[in-house]
């Protein structure tokens, strides 16, 4: 997006995101998003796009685990939007401990809604530990 978004704006929405996965909360989740946001979850995988999809998307990840969190090591805001480093760490529905890390890439829109994610980091690494 060419048009300067406030860093204010920025830094909630990318708060309001990380703590959404913290609560495993999918409907929080998706109204960070854009109506017609995408996430490309990991870089490579299909982009999945607009809220219902979204929503979707992190219901499908959090059967999978008793707990799922996303933890903000260094966030760095720019023009419209933001990079931040995360480490993952959860337990599993039968109850083993992963780790894991990634750097989320972020572009907001004019009302500080999430537009698009792209997503790095290797989900096989966290697999590999189930």
């Amino acid at each position: 997006m060419s048009t300067q978004v406030a860093p204010d704006k920025i830094s909630r929405a990318v708060r309001a995101y990380f703590l959404a996965i913290r609560a495993m909360d999918a409907d929080a989740f998706a109204n960070t998003f854009a109506e017609d946001g995408t996430t490309c979850d990991p870089i490579g995988a299909p982009p999945i796009s607009g809220r219902p999809a979204i929503r979707e998307f992190l219901q499908s990840i959090c059967k999978n685990f008793k707990s799922v969190a996303l933890n903000e090591d260094a966030v760095f805001v720019a023009g419209s939007g933001a990079a931040v480093k995360w480490t993952g760490h959860g337990t599993s529905a039968s109850g083993k401990e992963v780790k894991f890390e990634g750097i989320d890439v972020f572009e907001m829109n004019q009302d500080g809604k999430i537009q698009n994610v792209w997503a790095y980091w290797n989900p096989a690494e966290m697999i590999a530990q189930l």
